[in-house]
């Protein structure tokens, strides 16, 4: 097999060649040639700590409560900012981001973090974000336009089910589009609707389902 030669692509403006760059930050996300979230991660987890321990020196002496509301506000978003588009697949980044909230628990005096949504499970963020694109929004129009449905016709569910491609590498694999589809095709016919809806009343249906379906496994 002939190896892949790879043609170096020289940009100018007003004949100044503007050098090629291994990373760049778009909207406060870090984007790397090669498509890895490693130095996202780690930027973020590091922003975090600094949040959380200004928090904690500020709130040494609070209440739970006031401890706990201070992290949803102040810590919460930065590891939640844009992770529809970038949240980790990798254990070990997993792991970084969750630590955080493990630090949380214990400085709030809570047995556990149970109280808040998993950093690795926001299915909910994911399924609603999918909405947004399934729908049509106008924010949303380039990802909304690549999704097709599937080949296979299935009464299970919904029929407003998006296919999901096999992919070889796993930035694709595990890109949004394809992890959010699983969820997605999995959902019932009453989280759906049966119109189109604001995205905050998708919101509230998607939550209920998801909190029913874990309460009904729970017991099982």
């Amino acid at each position: 097999m002939r190896a892949r030669v790879k043609d170096l692509l020289n940009y100018s403006l007003m004949d100044q060649v503007i050098p090629e760059a291994s990373s760049c930050k778009y909207s406060g996300i870090i984007l790397r040639n090669y498509l890895s979230w490693t130095e996202l991660v780690n930027y973020t987890a590091k922003k975090a700590w600094k949040a959380l321990h200004f928090t904690m020196c500020i709130l040494k002496k609070g209440n739970s409560n006031m401890k706990s509301l201070s992290y949803t506000v102040l810590v919460r978003p930065i590891l939640e900012y844009g992770a529809a588009c970038w949240d980790p697949f990798r254990k070990e980044q997993i792991n970084a981001l969750g630590h955080v909230q493990k630090k949380v628990a214990k400085f709030t005096n809570l047995t556990n973090d149970s109280n808040w949504e998993t950093v690795q499970h926001r299915e909910i963020a994911y399924i609603c974000a999918l909405y947004k694109a399934h729908s049509g929004e106008l924010a949303w129009k380039a990802t909304g336009d690549t999704l097709q449905r599937p080949n296979y016709r299935s009464s299970v569910n919904h029929d407003s089910k998006i296919r999901n491609r096999r992919q070889r590498v796993d930035i694709r694999k595990y890109s949004f589009v394809n992890r959010t589809s699983q969820l997605w095709n999995k959902l019932p016919m009453n989280a759906l609707g049966t119109s189109p809806s604001k995205p905050s009343t998708y919101r509230k249906r998607v939550r209920k389902v998801i909190s029913e379906v874990r309460g009904i496994r729970s017991e099982e």
